[in-house]
């Protein structure tokens, strides 16, 4: 059973993260109206909300979901979402902290070892969008520089739950799936001893 306190934010930051990809498809739809396609597939990948829902969800903790509110970002230059993106990232990272702290006080284990990917990944998006700013002002006033980024831009893509697997299996959440979708373990523990694809070649299905 998770604490009361920590499942009450996992909760708020699942309405947060809902409202992060409104925020995120506002951002990308700007870029598609200036047709800077690559710039719109950056941000209509960021989202993560699902993999706090399923940790609730595979804890038996009830999920309430509360309406997402409009995104008012004010966006007239090309500028002006990367630099709201960062402002962004840097509430979440603090958000994420919050509920840290507060698992760590509970001595909710569980819970913190489930959002240390979320740490880390808050600090890599951060990294990333002022990156993203700094090329802008290096790039963005020449036409064939901000054309050369827009197609670095595209060419990303991103899978929250894929690189969040291993940390929400390490959390004892979910089972790990053998070759057929079908779960298996090791002896009665519910902790798999490798992921699928560490298990020896040998072993039986």
């Amino acid at each position: 059973m998770l604490n009361e306190k920590v499942s009450q934010l996992l909760n708020d930051q699942v309405n947060k993260e809902f409202y992060s990809a409104y925020l995120y498809l506002q951002f990308s739809n700007f870029y598609v109206e200036q047709g800077l396609a690559g710039f719109a597939n950056w941000y209509k990948v960021q989202a993560q909300a699902m993999l706090m829902l399923q940790y609730l969800q595979n804890n038996d903790v009830p999920v309430t979901l509360e309406a997402v509110a409009k995104p008012d970002a004010e966006l007239k230059a090309n500028m002006d979402p990367l630099k709201a993106g960062l402002a962004h990232e840097q509430y979440v990272t603090s958000l994420i902290h919050a509920i840290y702290e507060a698992a760590y006080e509970a001595r909710d284990f569980r819970t913190m070892q489930f959002l240390d990917w979320f740490v880390k990944e808050q600090g890599e998006e951060e990294t990333n969008a002022t990156d993203l700013i700094k090329k802008m002002e290096l790039f963005g006033s020449d036409p064939k520089g901000l054309y050369m980024l827009d197609q670095e831009l595209a060419a990303r893509t991103r899978d929250p739950a894929t690189h969040a697997r291993r940390s929400v299996r390490r959390a004892f959440l979910l089972p790990a799936l053998d070759g057929g979708g079908r779960p298996w373990y090791t002896g009665r523990s519910l902790i798999p001893r490798r992921f699928p694809d560490e298990r020896p070649a040998d072993r039986g299905g």
